[in-house]
């Protein structure tokens, strides 16, 4: 995977992080075609074959996305008038299966085992936030804000962000920013809970976003999936549920040899030595 070449990022994979970064910032870093059919399946990759313990997502330029390109989804030119009428039509069928099709994108960091983390400058827009609320954890610049963009286009947000984002900060707060549109900025997504933490600049962003991923990176792969499950799991279920759902996991999942690598090498204060996720067979959900 370290060779091949994708339209939208650039994919580097270094002790146990994978990192996806956006590399359009001539284009503000806009979601064309290739980026929703490219990036689930680079997650998938990472994750079925346990190639990394914890994926980075990071963007370049003032822009960390401006959210899809609409352009470049538009019909094509044509001077047939009947192939001109019929482009123009809007086919309701073909819009969900489209919209369904972008969702299955930004699900795809929800349901990937390992976390996700993502590192956010300047303008995350539209599509942007949809993809960031998918990750598990935020981080920004000072100088970054966040716009539910879609109502001042038109239309409704459908990609991820309502969903997510009420399980994230205040329903009201949701609320003002998709009837207004209006810019919130770090500070305030911090403040609510949206952003874990900000930085001065990219640069420091990064260094300690990689800080916090060499970190979970560290921990017993199998551990960290659990967790991931059960936070995901939670979200939509009752506390009973859950904690029956968490014995069963433990039950059955829980590796005692691993517990014992974990506190003889924190003791020791060294590195522990993990077994790494297994390879993933078949196609699975969160």
């Amino acid at each position: 995977m370290s060779e091949e070449k994708f339209d939208c990022f650039d994919v580097s994979i270094k002790n146990n992080i994978a990192h996806i970064c956006l590399n359009r910032p001539e284009k503000r870093n806009s979601m064309i075609p290739e980026f929703w059919e490219q990036l689930p399946k680079v997650i998938a990759d990472i994750d079925d074959n346990a190639r990394a313990r914890v994926i980075v997502i990071s963007s370049t330029g003032p822009v960390f996305s401006a959210g899809m390109d609409l352009a470049a989804f538009a019909p094509n030119a044509t001077t047939d008038k009947d192939e001109a009428r019929r482009n123009s039509i809007r086919h309701g069928a073909a819009f969900y299966d489209s919209a369904r099709k972008t969702q299955a994108t930004f699900n795809a960091l929800e349901s990937c085992r390992l976390p996700i983390l993502a590192a956010i400058q300047g303008g995350c827009v539209g599509g942007g936030v949809d993809m960031v609320t998918a990750c598990d954890m935020r981080y920004a610049t000072e100088d970054a804000f966040f716009t539910i963009f879609e109502t001042n286009i038109g239309m409704t947000a459908d990609v991820g962000t309502f969903p997510r984002l009420v399980q994230q900060m205040p329903e009201g707060l949701v609320r003002e920013l998709a009837y207004t549109g209006r810019r919130m900025p770090a500070a305030e997504a911090k403040a609510v809970g949206l952003v874990n933490q900000t930085f001065a600049d990219q640069a420091s962003m990064l260094n300690g976003v990689m800080a916090i991923a060499a970190e979970i990176a560290e921990k017993a792969p199998l551990a960290v999936y659990g967790c991931k499950r059960m936070i995901n799991y939670s979200k939509d279920h009752s506390t009973a549920d859950t904690l029956d759902y968490i014995a069963i996991w433990n039950a059955s999942m829980m590796q005692g040899q691993e517990m014992q690598e974990a506190m003889q090498a924190r003791a020791e204060k060294r590195a522990g030595d993990f077994t790494e996720l297994p390879k993933r067979r078949g196609t699975f959900g969160s």
